[in-house]
């Protein structure tokens, strides 16, 4: 069977001691982080995704994008660098290592990158239930104790629905696409990066055609596409609109860098409400609407050709508006989309209609979906009316101690960036967190009863006993990041 153990029932129900929605790489590092951490507990654990296997942002694996990320800050190094799911032990059993090791850096390929989560991934996959929608959470209030000490979770399979008891449930399913408001939230023809990879070609399938293609953003994934969809259909008339003055390059300078140090988590949760936000305003240009400067240097200088060619810049394929938003959107047919532009400039506003064969949206992520699924917990609360569940340090939702046991509790992942700082979202402190959650769960009499939800940035220092591995495999995504830091 694998790691955990599957005997715990009440009233002739198994109850899960934990139940993680979404099998990204946050539950996957939850997963490594229970084998490790506790070899000899076997705690019953689930984890429930709603994709029919493990991939990570497969609308994004563009042919030679890189990571953002040091191939350090996998799933365990940081953690626990003696682990056998580090990115190098991954590169040891497929045969790469020293050829790795030529390259000379310490950004994989995402192709690579997803694949090492996928070989992790395939270790848990008796654990796994693909394709499965979490639709709700619900309390279960004890009748002897009047206290809730465990959650049901609903989903539904192919059309079934499916109810299973778990005393701690981990909700971490990434974020929902964002587009901007005038645009549906379908259409055949309006494609989100996130499904960019497959979309795309289905959408255009004449690489030779003079399509017109806009791309909305300006940020890495905008960046991109932006790129890789003009090479990919020469002909076209690509245009990429951005709010900004321009494309703007991401500082990823060793000072700035430390933002995403795990123990900068403790300083910004004790950072009072207000100096946060600050912060984070202070240190978007790490992770939004900014470019890699490679990639900023790859498209100015493809514009620049253009200009070298033709300086009229009448058969320029490639084109930058910046100052520029969508305002407007009508549905000319399935195959065109018809957009109004505003531009805004030196306090003008001038308003363009456009069509488009394609329109390519690159607008980010809201981290707001577990909001629905706990929505029932919601009574649990001192106050059901705030906007965001609160959360202690260790992840865990702030229920009122008189309505929850201290053996039950619901924990977040990926959507703290408020409280947690900008590295919630990314996979930078994902090692570290996982077994911060895993502490909090699993080992509260280790660290002197329920947790108070500060501790101290670094995961426990549990004993890096190798435990037994699992061989069958599969994998999924769920996880919580834009990508790539």
């Amino acid at each position: 069977m694998g790691q955990y153990s599957v005997e715990s029932h009440e009233n002739g129900e198994k109850v899960y001691d934990l139940i993680c929605v979404g099998f990204g790489p946050a539950s996957l590092a939850i997963a490594i982080a229970i084998q490790e951490m506790l070899p000899e507990t076997r705690p019953n654990v689930l984890f429930l995704e709603r994709q029919q296997q493990f991939v990570w942002h497969s609308g994004m694996l563009l042919p030679g994008s890189k990571m953002q990320i040091s191939f350090i800050k996998d799933l365990a190094t940081l953690r626990n660098p003696q682990s056998s799911f580090t990115f190098l032990n991954y590169l040891k059993e497929n045969g790469r290592l020293l050829d790795f090791i030529n390259l000379g850096t310490f950004l994989p390929l995402r192709e690579e990158f997803n694949d090492y989560l996928q070989w992790c991934a395939s270790k848990f996959a008796n654990l796994v239930s693909y394709g499965e929608t979490v639709t709700l959470v619900e309390p279960v209030k004890n009748n002897n104790t009047g206290k809730v000490d465990n959650f049901v979770v609903h989903s539904k399979v192919g059309g079934i629905e499916e109810t299973r008891r778990a005393k701690h449930v981990v909700v971490a399913v990434g974020g929902r696409p964002l587009l901007p408001k005038p645009l549906p939230e379908y259409h055949p023809r309006i494609v989100h990066s996130s499904q960019y990879s497959s979309r795309v070609p289905q959408n255009l399938t004449d690489r030779n055609a003079a399509y017109r293609i806009a791309v909305i953003g300006a940020g890495q994934s905008a960046a991109e596409t932006f790129s890789d969809v003009a090479s990919r259909y020469p002909n076209a008339q690509t245009t990429m609109f951005l709010r900004g003055d321009s494309l703007k390059p991401s500082d990823d300078s060793p000072f700035v860098n430390e933002i995403f140090n795990p123990s900068a988590t403790d300083k910004f949760f004790q950072t009072p409400a207000a100096e946060r936000h600050q912060q984070l305003v202070e240190n978007r240009a790490t992770n939004y609407s900014v470019v890699r400067l490679e990639l900023i240097e790859k498209i100015y200088n493809d514009l620049y050709v253009q200009r070298l060619r033709d300086p009229s810049g009448a058969s320029w394929k490639m084109n930058i508006k910046n100052h520029t938003e969508v305002t407007g959107f009508k549905n000319l047919s399935e195959k065109t989309v018809g957009l109004q532009m505003t531009h805004r400039e030196n306090g003008l506003e001038t308003v363009e209609n456009h069509e488009f064969d394609l329109v390519i949206v690159a607008t980010g992520y809201a981290r707001d979906m577990h909001q629905q699924i706990l929505d029932p917990t919601r009574e649990l609360l001192e106050d059901a009316t705030v906007a965001r569940f609160p959360i202690n340090r260790d992840y865990r939702v702030q229920f009122s101690g008189e309505k929850v046991s201290s053996d039950a509790g619901i924990y977040l992942q990926g959507c703290n960036e408020t409280t947690h700082g900008l590295s919630d979202t990314l996979l930078s402190v994902l090692a570290v967190r996982a077994g911060e959650v895993v502490e909090s769960i699993f080992m509260k009499s280790a660290s002197n009863g329920h947790s108070n939800g500060h501790s101290n940035g670094h995961a426990s220092k549990v004993s890096a006993k190798k435990a037994e591995v699992y061989t069958n495999g599969n994998g999924h995504n769920g996880v919580t990041s834009n990508g790539y830091h």
